[in-house]
């Protein structure tokens, strides 16, 4: 009589906790350890609870169940992750207000995602994009990235905007929720979408990088030229350049950092024929005794041909521009500025 009471009572209805923990219990081992990789600690906590809780679960019902996971696997062949779709996922299997906590994070931190993919871009990229934005729109953007992205893309700007960019910051007033998330989805689709795509391919960043292995004087002309026929271009080219006069207005770290790796010969081959305020402040960045030897080498050596020479300083302004990529170092575009110099 119990028996039959059994077996004629119908299934209860299952939460999705319970039906992925019936899932599991029925898999073999191996292939259950495998699924619970994918789980955090709090997921696993849920599903234990349930499979401790789960009771009696009949042949046809877990049947039933398997063919609507198979089903489902089979038809969902795209998948689109969402808020939406994450806050779907747990109702049933956490209390209202806990969803609500969560959710509250979750949409917080998909907010702030924008901000922390543009503080890990490019800065050469970002700053080619606020070059074509209204200064009000460039600051807005910089005050929410990372302050030291902010320094790198200001670094990249010409004077006369990051001037006024520096001005609107210190004038923002609050701008509400709605706005900025109005503006957060403009920033989106018009730069991650779009610009940050093609990154690797900026025109900016690559023309920068051909004039820098130029000549000073055929640099210098090609830059002229451009500034009658593109000055937006020519600005942004002009603060992605860097040539062996401009160490002096690295600061005095930057410039011990670079020379540290930078080999005696090539040094001494590089520094053959400058000026004497340039040498000197290169001369200020070395260690005693590498100061020693360059100096002994200068004032004794024989003449260098011209083409070694430009080549040491190619290479050592390649040096420069390699570790300011890797943010081991910053380029001060501030020309005319003695601050730096020795």
């Amino acid at each position: 009589m119990a028996v039959n009471a059994v077996v004629n009572t119908p299934p209860k209805p299952m939460k999705p906790v319970e039906e992925v923990a019936a899932i599991l219990i029925s898999m073999s081992k191996p292939s259950a350890s495998r699924l619970l990789k994918y789980f955090d600690a709090g997921e696993i906590r849920l599903i234990t609870r349930a499979a401790a809780q789960l009771g009696p679960v009949t042949r046809p019902q877990l049947d039933a169940l398997v063919e609507r996971f198979a089903d489902a696997l089979s038809d969902g062949a795209s998948l689109v992750g969402t808020a939406h779709e994450v806050q779907k996922l747990l109702e049933g299997i956490l209390p209202t207000d806990q969803i609500a906590d969560i959710m509250t994070d979750v949409l917080s931190h998909t907010n702030q995602s924008i901000w922390d993919r543009l503080s890990n871009g490019s800065e050469i990229a970002l700053a080619s994009y606020l070059m074509r934005e209204h200064p009000q729109t460039a600051a807005l953007i910089l005050s929410k990235v990372r302050p030291s992205c902010a320094a790198k893309v200001m670094a990249q700007l010409p004077s006369n905007f990051s001037n006024s960019i520096m001005r609107r910051m210190l004038t923002f007033k609050p701008i509400v929720d709605d706005t900025m998330r109005m503006i957060e989805k403009t920033i989106h689709e018009d730069f991650m979408i779009n610009v940050s795509r093609n990154a690797g391919a900026d025109t900016h960043a690559r023309m920068a990088d051909i004039i820098n292995k130029m000549e000073r004087n055929r640099m210098e002309e090609v830059l002229d030229d451009l500034s009658k026929a593109r000055p937006k271009s020519a600005e942004i080219l002009k603060g992605l350049l860097f040539t062996f006069d401009d160490i002096v207005h690295l600061t005095p770290r930057a410039r011990t950092t670079l020379f540290d790796q930078v080999p005696n010969e090539r040094l001494i081959l590089a520094l053959k024929g400058t000026d004497k305020a340039l040498r000197n402040v290169v001369l200020g960045a070395l260690a005693s005794r590498v100061r020693r030897i360059v100096e002994h080498e200068l004032d004794g050596g024989e003449p260098a041909a011209q083409k070694d020479v430009l080549e040491a300083r190619r290479a050592i302004t390649d040096q420069a521009l390699e570790m300011a990529a890797r943010g081991d170092i910053e380029l001060n575009p501030n020309e005319g500025d003695s601050t730096y110099i020795s």
